[in-house]
């Protein structure tokens, strides 16, 4: 049912763990499942230069937000920005169709976190 990167994700998962002084911090969930997750984000020079996740779901879940977190590291937040649902759930090598509301939480959390980042550089 699950193809073995999403095993790993699930089983291995990177970037676990909570960005105290986080410059982004991006929410979301899902009231059917009952997934949750969390993306914190410090940001050097419009980079992505750490990312961390806490999610509470399914293996699924969690290992898309692996996924995600693994994807964005390094990267602009414009080129963050790109990154889809469909990306990621790719990147896992797929996920089974009752599963794909579970990488459409991933990358919506990073994009509000981008979001909640942007908006208190604006606030100064």
């Amino acid at each position: 049912m699950y193809t073995d990167k999403v095993m790993d994700h699930f089983q291995n998962p990177r970037n676990v763990g909570e960005i105290v002084d986080a410059d982004g911090i991006g929410e979301v969930g899902n009231v059917v499942c009952g997934d949750i997750m969390k993306i914190y984000l410090k940001v050097e020079d419009d980079r992505i230069a750490d990312v961390k996740f806490k999610t509470f779901g399914c293996g699924a879940a969690i290992a898309t937000s692996s996924m995600v977190t693994e994807m964005v590291k390094g990267k602009t937040l414009d080129e963050a920005l790109r990154i889809t649902n469909k990306a990621v759930a790719e990147a896992l090598d797929g996920l089974p169709p009752q599963k794909m509301h579970c990488s459409n939480l991933a990358a919506d959390a990073v994009h509000k976190a981008i979001e909640d980042y942007r908006a208190k550089v604006v606030a100064g």
